[in-house]
């Protein structure tokens, strides 16, 4: 499950479309949910799925209703 927010938090920012054709990445739905969100609170992260989710972890408080919906999907 953490592998898939790691990878949906990635996924966010061009990445290149063979890794999207594999599965590695969340739905497109989720990716759009937290794009923003990714975007406005992590964007020194970038690059490094580990970090961009645990900053996205870390501002939980401030992630918007479709954002916070992901993780609580995943049970996080």
């Amino acid at each position: 499950m953490k592998k898939m927010l790691f990878a949906l938090a990635l996924s966010l920012f061009a990445l290149p479309s063979f890794v999207l054709a594999q599965g590695h990445m969340g739905t497109p739905d989720e990716q759009r949910a937290c794009s923003g969100d990714a975007k406005r609170f992590c964007r020194s992260q970038l690059g490094d799925d580990n970090a961009v989710q645990q900053c996205l972890m870390q501002n939980r408080a401030k992630l918007s209703k479709r954002c916070s919906g992901v993780f609580q999907s995943h049970g996080m």
